[in-house]
């Protein structure tokens, strides 16, 4: 692979990839059909992934099993593994995860924070995660080595706080509204500080904890282990930290919890190369890659990114993409795309 290739001659075609997935996923919003919203997304984003000079594998994607109909996991995608072209044409290799709707149930209520999300790294970048819990705790770059996945709430809070220089009380921390976390809340609002409950969409937030001035400053509680990477691909471009455990069906109090989990979880853990299934996971071992690219798409109005706006000439989109090969960017791009005749008009 020529240096610098991936980030040079993938960022705007990932962006291509991403703001496709949101634009198609944003014209079902607001209509409560969440398995439609992500099935539009999906097949959105494997078109445009498919036009990507690359040689690509999905090692964290919609469907777990090999053969599911969706962009499944060990999927080849990419101009490179077209028929017709020979040996990849020097095409980098490169292992991809997607959500192409991350938060289909806020898309289908037309509810914040719903994004087009995909990441890529050179072979064996990302851990290849079955879909499962995983316990997480997300902080900013302020916070960084601060906090333990095992520590008490109270003093984690308390690290963050003195790393932030605030009280505990003036800190936000995001968890998802489950039953699961009756126990997690109490211990956050006994500590003193404030939480958002969302209920859905932990990657976005996760992305909010690591970018200043957006007002959160963790995120904490059991969510899904792919976006947990992806998570984890994020923190790497914003110097952010993701802590994680896989969390198995046994460690489940409530019933619809457990029933999520297939009965031969550890197994499939095995298959896919995680040897320790209680291992606790910092960001370098979700995202081990030194050349990460990661873009998302908002699709409906949320902390960092606006959704998907329509007009009568076209569309406007707000995406951002990040990438760590020598030195570090983070874009955020307005883009229009124009729909209309030579006479469109631009709207600000």
């Amino acid at each position: 692979m020529k240096e610098r290739k991936m980030e040079h001659e993938l960022g705007l075609d990932f962006l291509r990839v991403v703001e496709a997935a949101g634009i198609a996923s944003a014209e079902t919003m607001g209509k409560g059909d969440r398995k439609y919203s992500d099935h539009v997304a999906v097949e959105a984003m494997r078109e445009v992934m498919d036009t990507v000079p690359m040689r690509g594998e999905i090692v964290i994607g919609e469907g777990e099993r090999d053969e599911a109909p969706m962009l499944y996991i060990g999927e080849k995608v990419g101009l490179g593994h077209k028929p017709d072209v020979e040996d990849g044409d020097g095409f980098p290799e490169v292992d991809i995860a997607v959500d192409p709707l991350e938060g289909t149930n806020l898309c289908a209520t037309g509810s914040p924070n719903a994004i087009a999300v995909m990441a890529c790294s050179e072979k064996g970048g990302l851990l290849r995660a079955p879909d499962l819990y995983m316990q997480k705790l997300i902080v900013g770059p302020s916070s960084k080595g601060a906090v333990d996945l095992d520590a008490p709430v109270k003093d984690n809070l308390r690290n963050i706080a003195r790393r932030l220089n605030r009280d505990i009380e003036d800190l936000v921390v995001i968890v998802l509204e489950r039953p699961r976390h009756q126990k997690l809340i109490s211990e956050i609002r006994e500590a003193g500080a404030r939480i958002k409950l969302i209920s859905d969409g932990d990657l976005s937030a996760g992305i909010s904890a690591a970018v200043a001035g957006s007002g959160v400053h963790a995120v904490m509680g059991t969510g899904g282990a792919p976006e947990g990477v992806l998570t984890a691909a994020a923190m790497k471009c914003l110097n952010g930290q993701i802590l994680a455990r896989f969390v198995l069906k046994e460690q489940l109090e409530d019933v619809e919890d457990r029933n999520r989990i297939a009965d031969d979880a550890v197994e499939r853990m095995k298959e896919m190369g995680i040897s320790d299934p209680r291992r606790t996971y910092d960001t370098d071992d979700l995202a081990p890659g030194k050349k990460i690219i990661f873009a998302a798409t908002g699709v409906t109005d949320g902390t960092i990114l606006r959704g998907v706006r329509f007009f009568g000439t076209g569309i406007r989109t707000s995406s951002i993409i990040m990438a760590t090969e020598r030195t570090k960017r983070v874009r955020f791009i307005d883009t229009v795309h124009i729909e209309g005749g030579p006479d469109t008009v631009v709207r600000f």
